[in-house]
């Protein structure tokens, strides 16, 4: 009797372990660790797509003041930059907060005004060949071109990564999931400003 006593403790920490064993490689054969996984790619697409806004945001102080060293008679353009790059510093989208539709909006809709601004600004560097040979000014144009190219890149990431999540809240067997297990997640929203409205600032002045 002693004996079988001394075994009940023992199996019921056995049993649990043992199922435990069986489920996981069951749960992950069938898709319940897709959801979760593909929800922190997204996350961390998007996390790359602030770090190159941010590095953007941090070029454009010198930008300003080199231009403005030379282009004294264009102080709406530069306005108009340094305003927009406070508007885009304004609102903040950590990935945490991706699923708030208004604010995403406003994120981008800010990122798409500052482009516009420093596209305007670059513009205008044109009229001034004096600006276009300082040394300063060919290694910020350098960084920015550089900077835009991994925002596309970025962006594009992000955008493939909320596809693949997206398709799978909507698909079987990973919706079996999302129904049973992961009610609370939701679409990721994606860029949808017009295509136009996102085109990076043209930075090559080597004509």
């Amino acid at each position: 009797m002693s004996a079988v006593a001394n075994l009940r403790p023992f199996g019921r920490r056995f049993f649990p372990a043992l199922l435990l064993a069986v489920l996981v490689p069951l749960l992950s054969a069938c898709g319940f660790n897709t959801i979760p996984t593909q929800e922190e790619q997204v996350k961390a697409a998007w996390s790359d797509v602030l770090n190159q806004y941010q590095r953007r945001t941090d070029l454009i102080p010198n930008l300003v003041a080199t231009v403005q060293g030379y282009a004294t008679h264009e102080k709406d353009t530069l306005t108009a930059v340094v305003d927009a790059r406070a508007k885009a510093t304004q609102v903040q989208l950590p990935p945490e907060m991706l699923n708030n539709p208004q604010l995403f909006k406003e994120f981008q809709q800010n990122q798409a005004n500052l482009s516009g601004a420093l596209s305007r600004l670059l513009a205008v560097v044109e009229n001034y060949p004096d600006l276009k040979a300082n040394q300063n000014f060919l290694a910020l144009q350098s960084q920015l071109e550089g900077t835009e190219n991994r925002i596309a890149i970025a962006r594009r990431d992000y955008i493939e990564a909320v596809r693949v999540y997206n398709t799978s809240l909507q698909t079987f067997p990973t919706m079996i999931w999302k129904w049973i297990w992961f009610r609370n997640n939701q679409p990721m929203p994606t860029f949808a400003i017009d295509e136009a409205a996102q085109q990076a600032p043209k930075v090559n002045f080597n004509n």
